[in-house]
């Protein structure tokens, strides 16, 4: 039976109580690698099998994070600032203000090692945190590799990913601010559907401009938002100034993150009880997922493993930075050394492609220029990419930690990232996101080499949410329709032509 089946029965057995008497039954939740009291190495479920608990079942309980680690504090060489869009001129508080809550302005510009997770925060957490650790001997088994395969699984919130992590958070400050309503844009739908969660929970009003070509290709992304009380929009969309631009000039556009996000910021300067909320990219959004890796550091030390390669997919960055920042950081100390690699799609690739540049956040240039790897803000990906992963430009923190040599990027084709997560489906039970499959196809060509060499490396994945909304993606690779897009330099070099030049 899957090492993780106990995570979906464990609620029908009887545990042995501790040894205060106090748990006669099952009475913490499944979620990750905590265990019972006492509780028996093997469970008999009620089909014969016989499942063990997440990793290990004498595993010390593993508690929710109190504190996001800012990995800034301990980088030799500090991020370059945000830039101001008219002025080119470092961005002050003030010039955010429109768009975040005072809170959030503070997580994005701070220098400390760590900040307070708020309790209410840390409720709302509880309801699927710790995640699970779940080591892939199924996996394994398939590829015939000595290597330990282990992934951190998100797709146990309540919208499937990782994204609620940063969303409760955020809506939270807006809420403490006194603010009546969110926006956002949304790619592949996941930070969408969190955004609309967390709102629900505050009480918060919730408008998403979704990309027109995931608006199509996903409709129950957007039934999900909708029965969350979001109300959404496909970008571009006549209802703003810039989206009317866009149309205007391409009225057949499948539409990109960075028309979304020009959509949702302009709605958002304009009105003094709405604030904008982003999914990813930030400081304080990367700050929020550290929450992760701290788990997985201390869900790894409990069965005594050390990761040497660490492997996550990039878009924005905010899962694989949520993994790996507290473990670069365990790194920077003298600890542990693995290998931290990010895994892009070969059709958006801006870490293994992009020029280090300050570029806009999005596509009409409202937002802050940033020092980060870019596409251009116009380049827009092709409608048939299926594998998420979609924005134009990598986080700058990360961008900074890649230049800083701290970690290394490569990029896969789709097609090879579904083959992976078929393969990972059929042996592990789960189907992933688009989003991961990049991560699962790095890790199974690790394996591979593992498997020549012989080295028993430990190797440590993200599995950032489940593919439940995505089949139809899947269907396009089982049906053989699914092919690998060809990176043009030609498209990339007019992309790069409205990069501005400032800065250094």
């Amino acid at each position: 039976m899957a090492t993780h089946c106990v995570n979906f029965c464990a609620s029908s057995f009887d545990a042995k109580p501790s040894s205060s008497g106090s748990h006669s039954r099952v009475e913490k939740k499944w979620l990750g690698s905590i265990a019972l009291d006492r509780k028996p190495k093997n469970l008999k479920l009620s089909n014969g099998c016989r499942a063990r608990a997440a990793l290990n079942a004498d595993s010390i309980p593993i508690e929710i994070p109190r504190q996001w680690y800012n990995l800034i504090a301990d980088l030799p060489i500090k991020p370059p600032p945000s830039l101001h869009p008219k002025t080119f001129e470092p961005v002050k508080p003030e010039d955010l203000s429109p768009l975040f809550p005072d809170e959030l302005i503070k997580q994005e510009a701070s220098g400390e090692r760590y900040i307070d997770i708020p309790e209410e925060v840390r409720e709302i957490y509880k309801l699927w945190r710790p995640t699970p650790l779940i080591r892939a001997k199924r996996l394994e088994k398939l590829l015939d590799t000595p290597a330990r395969i282990y992934y951190k699984y998100e797709g146990v919130s309540p919208a499937g990913s990782h994204k609620p992590n940063t969303a409760v958070p955020q809506v939270y400050y807006n809420a403490q601010q006194g603010i009546k309503k969110v926006v956002t844009e949304t790619g592949a739908g996941q930070w969408g559907c969190s955004l609309a969660f967390a709102s629900s929970l505050f009480g918060l009003e919730c408008e998403v401009w979704q990309v027109r070509a995931s608006y199509d290709q996903k409709p129950y992304r957007k039934l999900m938002m909708q029965t969350w009380g979001a109300k959404v929009h496909p970008s571009p969309s006549n209802i703003t100034e810039s989206g009317r631009k866009i149309l205007l000039m391409d009225p057949s556009t499948p539409g990109s993150l960075g028309i979304a996000i020009s959509e949702a910021v302009e709605v958002a300067a304009m009105n003094a009880d709405t604030k904008y909320c982003l999914g990813s990219v930030l400081n304080h959004v990367l700050l929020h997922q550290t929450v992760i890796g701290e788990e997985c550091l201390k869900q790894m030390e409990a069965i005594g493993e050390t990761p040497d390669l660490i492997i996550g997919c990039t878009g924005g960055g905010s899962n694989f930075a949520g993994l790996s920042f507290p473990f670069i950081r365990e790194k920077l100390d003298g600890k542990m050394s693995p290998v931290i690699r990010a895994v892009e799609p070969s059709a958006c690739p801006s870490l293994t492609k992009g020029v280090y540049r300050y570029d806009y956040g999005d596509t009409a240039g409202m937002t802050p220029l940033m020092k980060m790897h870019t596409l251009g803000h116009d380049f827009i990906p092709d409608p048939i990419h299926a594998g998420g992963l979609r924005y134009h430009g990598m986080a700058p923190l990360i961008s900074h930690v890649y230049e800083l040599g701290f970690m290394e990027a490569i990029s896969i084709p789709q097609t090879e990232c579904f083959k992976g997560a078929i393969q990972f489906a059929r042996s592990e039970g789960l189907i992933p996101a688009p989003e991961p499959t990049h991560a699962i196809a790095a890790t199974i060509r690790e394996a591979l080499k593992c498997k020549e060499t012989g080295e028993a490396k430990v190797i440590l994945t993200a599995m950032c949410g489940h593919g439940h909304f995505d089949l139809p993606a899947y269907d396009n690779y089982l049906q053989g329709n699914l092919v690998d897009l060809s990176f043009e330099d030609e498209k990339l070099q007019a992309a790069l032509g409205s990069v501005p030049n400032v800065g250094s």
